[in-house]
């Protein structure tokens, strides 16, 4: 949201949390770099990310980070070690700042939680604040929330700091803060309360199995691209977003499937891209014999 610094500074203070985006006031120079990542087809380039996120964190004035640099097949970085060096990067660039920063390298070789699309998403955080969503999910948003919590002096130790987000998970006050933030930055508030107000696609259908077998591994880029070809995101900077467009995983890697059974729920409004999208989900999916041994969701901590 591009909000003038003015009314993101006031709502910081009156709430203790703001999301905005890049402004012509706000690390303006992002805007530019972002572009030129996109059509210099240099958008994985280490460099370029590390300026681009860490231009928009400094200039918001913080004294503490915490990064989630994702590594996976949904990721900028596919490999664990270019993830790692793209972690270091953004650490070192805050030290040299003067910002105590922790990056986290997660994993993400499959979607994290279960929906893809914008209204989806976020109905499924809104599941989370309230102690319940998927459990990668709920387990990394704990753990980016306590080390936040840590490093801005609140708690003294990650454990304790668990526990106080979990309190705040079950007595309310963490949903209750979410509905404060939406009616601060104009949002409706009731949404939370009835999420059947969020943007509802008029056409479903499913991606099946063709084999029994065992996950073995899911191609979260076709994924996210099939939400894409449906409207979910932007090809160019010029498409229109369909926030209703919705794709619910149902099996991710490692898990038991039975041939005919559903492996993805597909929510669109416009069939054009229909069959692209679903010849992209089955594609993503590769079904074998063999046990798969489940990643660790967090496979390296780096901190300043």
């Amino acid at each position: 949201m591009r909000l003038p610094l003015d009314e993101y500074a006031r709502i910081v203070e009156k709430v203790g949390v703001c999301m905005i985006g890049q402004t012509e006031e706000l690390a303006p120079a992002d805007r530019k770099i972002y572009s030129l990542r996109d059509a210099t087809a240099c958008v994985p380039s280490i460099p370029l990310i590390a300026s681009s996120i860490m231009s928009k964190k400094l200039a918001e004035g913080i004294d503490a980070l915490v990064l989630d640099v994702k590594v996976g097949t949904g990721a900028f970085m596919p490999t664990e070690e270019k993830a790692e060096q793209l972690a270091r990067t953004l650490v070192e660039i805050g030290r040299r700042a003067g910002k105590k920063v922790t990056a986290f390298l997660t994993r993400m070789d499959d979607p994290l939680g279960v929906a893809v699309g914008n209204a989806c998403e976020v109905i499924e955080s809104i599941e989370v604040l309230r102690g319940g969503g998927p459990e990668d999910i709920r387990e990394l948003t704990l753990l980016m929330a306590s080390h936040m919590l840590v490093m801005g002096g609140l708690s003294p130790d990650p454990a304790a700091a668990r526990e106080r987000c979990l309190v705040a998970l079950r007595d309310g006050s963490a949903i209750g803060k979410f509905k404060e933030l939406i009616a601060a930055q104009g949002g409706n508030p009731e949404a939370v309360e009835h999420v059947e107000l969020f943007a509802q696609a008029s056409h479903s259908t499913t991606v099946r199995a063709t084999r029994s077998g065992i996950v073995q591994s899911v191609n979260s880029t076709a994924i996210g691209m099939a939400g894409v070809v449906l409207g979910a995101g932007r090809r160019q900077v010029s498409d229109p977003v369909d926030p209703a467009v919705s794709l619910y995983i149902r099996k991710k890697i490692g898990d038991t499937v039975a041939a005919g059974e559903v492996l993805v729920d597909v929510h669109y409004n416009d069939d054009r891209g229909l069959p692209d999208a679903l010849e992209r989900i089955a594609g993503a999916y590769v079904v074998g014999d063999a046990p798969v041994a489940r990643k660790p969701l967090v496979l390296k901590t780096i901190q300043s």
